[in-house]
């Protein structure tokens, strides 16, 4: 097992034959780390913490520390990643709290630039990408494919829809629809991911719908709920919008408005 002889490893932590453990890095008891995570220098891994194969913290990474909340009364939490994960220098993710999931969870091929935070209960998917000091509060929810700007932030319990964007610096206190673009302070929709949406090889009929979809939604100025069963009728046969109409149905924070909104 290649541990550094200044890095220090709780007896009680398990970690896999070829796990590769830097300098000064510091792993604590109830951490589980599965075959091929290299462990950088100075990182510090407090448990209960279980992190996946072939992921790789560069170096001051901090994961599975007690989460950010005055309400946690110290019960055993957790914190879960998958596999295949990048976190860049002074990432920090939290373990769940006592008022919420109780465990924190990072899915599979995300990609966290420095300094940037998952903060307790939130529910990261796949292929996401977090820039340089892009931070979501606790109990937030993003789907796959998302990519948060730098020093973006989103409120707690808000969710994030899968292959949407958000812009640099974004504010988002409500939720963002999937295959959207979000930008601004409080955050507005200026339209769909179209770029993000080819990319990952959505359909150009499905990528049709999604704008007629949106033209209705957010850009006519009707009623919400009215809006919504137009869409259902016109469009809802397709999957990308079924998925948009269902995301709309169940925000509890509401959804951020269009950014044409703000000027009417």
């Amino acid at each position: 097992m290649p541990i550094h002889k200044t890095a220090i490893v709780d007896k009680k932590a398990e970690l896999a034959a070829d796990v590769d453990v830097g300098p000064f890095a510091v792993i604590g008891a109830g951490v589980t780390i599965a075959e091929g995570t290299a462990i950088g220098p100075h990182c510090v891994v407090f448990g209960p913490t279980s992190i996946g194969p072939r992921n790789h913290l560069t170096s001051h990474v901090v994961l599975g520390g007690p989460p950010q909340d005055a309400k946690h009364d110290g019960s055993t939490t957790r914190l879960v990643i998958g596999a295949d994960n990048t976190f860049r220098e002074f990432v920090t993710a939290h373990r769940g709290s006592t008022d919420g999931r109780g465990v924190t969870t990072i899915g599979d091929r995300n990609f966290l630039m420095a300094q940037s935070h998952v903060a307790h209960d939130c529910l990261v998917g796949n292929d996401c990408t977090f820039a340089n000091s892009a931070a979501i509060a606790g109990h937030v929810q993003v789907g796959d494919n998302v990519i948060i700007g730098g020093l973006a932030g989103v409120h707690q319990h808000a969710r994030i829809g899968r292959l949407a964007m958000i812009g640099a610096g974004a504010m988002c206190a409500q939720d963002v629809p999937p295959f959207t673009l979000a930008q601004g302070d409080r955050a507005r929709l200026f339209g769909l991911n179209v770029v993000g949406l080819k990319r990952k090889g959505l359909t150009p009929d499905a990528v049709t719908a999604l704008k007629a979809a949106w033209r209705t939604l957010f850009a006519s100025g009707g009623a919400i709920r009215a809006s919504m069963a137009r869409v259902r009728e016109e469009q809802g046969t397709v999957a990308e919008v079924a998925e948009m109409l269902a995301f709309l149905e169940a925000t509890h924070r509401g959804v951020c408005r269009a950014a044409s909104a703000d000027s009417e």
